[in-house]
């Protein structure tokens, strides 16, 4: 395997995991902004490894299977942190939905491909616009003061609502298109 400029950010987007873990519970007044900063720089690389690897075609399988890997643990481990942080069923309630459906969808990809139909169910806009949603969410709740008079936190919470209703949608639609494939395999 052959490591390519976007595989290498992938797994810088990896490394960043234990920093922002270590940065979050640091006990001074600065580690929201730090931390927020972290998970921006996250946001940006999965862009970034994206378009360097469909413009510069270094597209991989390694690469393919790395870059949602990456998406999904540090989402995961962002979310627990949070909750962890602000204990109530406001926050845990759309995070269990959250990631209730990323182990889900994950193992019915896999499950495609295991028995090859993994083209059946591609990302979907809904998806997108899921992933989009939880970003913002997540990166508000982690920056969490309010800002200019906002209340960044309850933005951020509000939005994260949006995200686990785009989640159910987006499982919806993935099992939608799934379903001929599972009756049929079942």
């Amino acid at each position: 395997m052959r490591l390519t400029l976007p595989t290498a950010i992938t797994l810088f987007r990896i490394a960043l995991i234990p920093l922002f873990v270590v940065v979050f519970y640091l006990p001074f007044s600065w580690t929201n902004i730090a931390g927020a900063a972290i998970f921006f720089v996250a946001c940006v690389s999965d862009w970034v490894d994206g378009y360097l690897a469909r413009s510069m075609q270094l597209e991989s399988p390694f690469g393919a299977f790395l870059d949602p890997v990456a998406d999904k643990l540090i989402v995961v481990v962002i979310i627990v942190l949070l909750v962890q942080a602000n204990p109530s069923i406001y926050v845990t309630l759309p995070s269990v939905i959250i990631i209730a459906r990323e182990i889900s969808i994950s193992a019915l990809r896999e499950w495609m491909a295991q028995i090859g139909s993994s083209a059946t169910i591609k990302v979907s806009f809904v998806g997108k616009a899921k992933t989009m949603a939880q970003m913002w969410a997540l990166g508000f709740m982690i920056y969490s003061d309010p800002l200019l008079g906002f209340p960044i936190f309850e933005i951020g919470l509000t939005t994260y609502y949006l995200a686990a209703i785009l989640t159910i949608v987006s499982m919806v639609i993935y099992l939608r298109a799934a379903w001929p494939v599972i009756t049929r395999n079942g």
